[in-house]
């Protein structure tokens, strides 16, 4: 197999889930780090255009957000222990975004003066949209905590009878869901540190996970992540959901874009597969040759271009 490439940079948090999903794997992959905030230059080739961190590449195959990324992981090492059920770790992985929203609003809200201000307002509408109201969210910094805190207790409980990982005994993709929460909160949050001293239990757990590590990762270039993607042919997926509700088929022109009124740019190719958790398009440019950029249908918006 081509070696897997993972598109980051060492503070992003949601990077962190994929990283610790890659040392419950043991594997070897090349590391590119990436700007924090655009342009992104040797990015968006790839991607044509999605610029959200972290991205995974195998070869001409990108794979966009944490959902497609963890899922294709988990196709590619079925061994990997993800619970009773893959459908499982998803569904942890989609509660733990809803929560990390409230995390990155309550990290914005207390630390706004002291973030750099090209990173605060792309950020801001980034997460928030183009309304966000920083006043506002700093006013309800007790609200949103109480709301994680809530979320957390759930966790804690499920930990209490000592079992070693969220599923038992076995590291699995739900814990690397779950832990790039409690990553982020004490790097981004300044009373975070106190905040994750209520839960012993998860505390514990945190550290066993921590101890996990990111695998073996070897730096590898941008500029030679992109020879890379050039020199390799995407894989023949032309697949259909024959239930597929769109109407879109294999063939059609189609854009795909974060559904969110965040500003972002979206992706237009033209459809390789489509499945009711999964899309995919070739795109072409010349920096990278032709792509297949795969995408999650949960979150994102598919629309035909005529």
């Amino acid at each position: 197999m081509t070696d897997i490439v993972l598109h980051h940079y060492p503070p992003s948090p949601v990077s962190e889930k994929i990283r610790v999903a890659l040392g419950m794997l043991k594997a070897d992959w090349k590391s590119v780090e990436i700007p924090r905030v655009p342009p992104k230059p040797d990015v968006l080739p790839l991607t044509g255009g999605y610029r959200r961190t972290p991205i995974m590449q195998i070869g001409a195959d990108i794979y966009c957000d944490s959902q497609c990324i963890l899922s294709e992981l988990t196709n590619r090492f079925p061994t990997l222990d993800v619970g009773s059920n893959a459908n499982y770790a998803n569904i942890i992985n989609h509660w733990t975004d809803h929560i990390f929203k409230s995390l990155v609003q309550l990290a914005i809200g207390a630390s706004a003066e002291e973030l750099p201000k090209d990173f605060l307002a792309d950020r801001t509408r980034l997460f928030f949209g183009p309304q966000f109201d920083l006043e506002v969210i700093k006013k309800t910094i007790p609200h949103l905590a109480a709301q994680i805190r809530s979320h957390f207790t759930w966790a804690e409980s499920l930990l209490s009878d000592e079992r070693l990982f969220l599923h038992g005994d076995t590291a699995s993709m739900s814990d690397a869901c779950f832990y790039y929460l409690p990553w982020f909160i004490r790097r981004r949050w300044a009373q975070g540190e106190a905040f994750m001293k209520e839960f012993k239990h998860l505390e514990i757990w945190e550290n066993r996970v921590k101890d996990i590590g990111h695998g073996s990762p070897s730096e590898m270039s941008s500029l030679e992540a992109i020879e890379l993607a050039k020199s390799s042919t995407p894989l023949a997926l032309g697949e259909l959901d024959t239930n597929e509700v769109q109407g879109l088929s294999i063939g059609d022109s189609a854009s795909i874009v974060f559904d969110a009124d965040s500003g972002e740019t979206p992706v237009i190719g033209e459809i390789e597969y489509i499945s009711a958790n999964r899309i995919s398009i070739r795109h072409q440019n010349e920096r990278v040759g032709m792509v297949c950029i795969h995408f999650p249908r949960n979150g994102y918006r598919v629309e035909k271009v005529n």
